[in-house]
């Protein structure tokens, strides 16, 4: 019904949009037909479906608003969003979900390339994004509310300094040290338990009613003990972490069959042979579920607890601050950086347990 009704202009009276912000996210979906096309197979169907949509989707909306005779040489115009747009939008929708249904069909296959599989989430990811900003343009939403991502870019790459600054000292400073800290010490101290049972039956208990503990009530504490910089960050980050590893690391010591141990009995090994060439590489997926676990826990605790105290830099400084000045454009470009930070460092981290841990079932084709 889209194609037969206007679609009018793209936003709301006052509200400018750029006409090429609504060709890139298409354009950016149809590369991901275009690598289809270029490794033949079964689902070649699908590439080009996925390429022919998303041209069509970015080069429609100019056709039908008689685009670009009727449009100044900026390429921007304002008007009201007509409804022949949001069926576009709606139809659109579909049809991009079926196109990458089908790619991601193709990213399964067993000899179809790693970046192929990465692109689904990363073009999917793009597809929200363009929602977001054809809704909060089309319906003229107030960017104190919910501001637009090409705004959130602009001030993202207007603020660089601040924000390295702000990464610097939330993530390389606190994030990392606390991390460093909260798991190495979890991973000993689960050591020396599996050696002296009866810690097991006093510090784990202990461990579940400080683990319970809430965040905003442990960071102002930090704040008095460590001061005002990076070491009380780090000392929240310390406590968040170490009682997942602790725990994790029990469990999987304790995963080895008895069969296994019994083995090395057979052969005169001690408990450190043991537990280096048998209950340690059999621990390794618990102790990547602790790791990856904690490096989102890293993160938030440091930035809650940059509320209660911190130097004039930090990702929760800048986020506390800017929301009183109701600079939610510089908020949102914060946490874009703390998202990108924690998606890396999970990342890294889950590459890393693939490459040790490939003979785990769960890797295996």
């Amino acid at each position: 019904m889209s194609l037969f009704l206007p679609v009018g202009y793209y936003a709301n009276s006052g509200e400018p949009v750029t006409w090429l912000s609504f060709f890139y996210a298409p354009l950016a979906i149809a590369f991901g037909g275009i690598v289809r096309l270029l490794r033949p197979g079964r689902n070649l169907t699908g590439g080009v479906f996925l390429t022919l949509v998303c041209i069509v989707a970015a080069i429609w909306p100019l056709l039908l608003a008689g685009a670009p005779k009727d449009l100044p040489k900026d390429f921007i115009v304002t008007g009201i969003a007509a409804p022949g747009l949001w069926l576009f939008i709606l139809g659109l929708g579909f049809l991009v979900w079926r196109a990458l249904s089908l790619l991601s069909e193709a990213a399964s296959e067993r000899e179809a390339p790693r970046l192929l599989g990465l692109l689904v989430p990363g073009l999917f990811g793009a597809w929200l994004i363009y929602l977001w900003q054809v809704g909060v343009t089309g319906f003229g939403v107030p960017s104190v509310l919910l501001p637009s991502p090409a705004l959130i870019a602009a001030v993202f790459m207007a603020s660089t300094d601040t924000l390295w600054a702000d990464f610097y000292q939330t993530f390389l400073k606190s994030v990392l040290a606390g991390y460093a800290l909260g798991c190495g010490s979890g991973f000993l101290v689960a050591l020396l338990v599996d050696r002296v049972p009866f810690l097991q039956r006093g510090l784990l208990p202990l461990g579940n009613f400080v683990s319970a503990l809430p965040i905003v009530g442990v960071a102002p504490i930090m704040v008095m003990w460590f001061g005002f910089d990076w070491q009380s960050k780090a000392a929240v980050v310390v406590i968040m972490t170490f009682f997942p590893m602790l725990v994790n690391t029990i469990a999987g010591l304790h995963a080895t069959a008895a069969m296994e141990r019994d083995l090395m009995r057979s052969y005169a090994a001690n408990y450190l042979q043991t537990l280096v060439r048998v209950r340690l590489p059999n621990a390794l997926p618990f102790l990547f579920n602790a790791l990856k676990i904690n490096s989102t826990l890293a993160l938030i605790g440091a930035i809650v607890a940059e509320f209660f105290g911190t130097p004039i830099v930090g990702m929760g400084f800048r986020i506390s601050t800017e929301i009183g000045r109701m600079n939610v454009e510089m908020v949102w470009a914060t946490i874009v950086v703390a998202a990108v930070a924690g998606s890396l460092f999970y990342g890294l981290l889950a590459l890393a347990e693939r490459a040790t841990t490939f003979w785990h079932p769960s890797y295996r084709q």
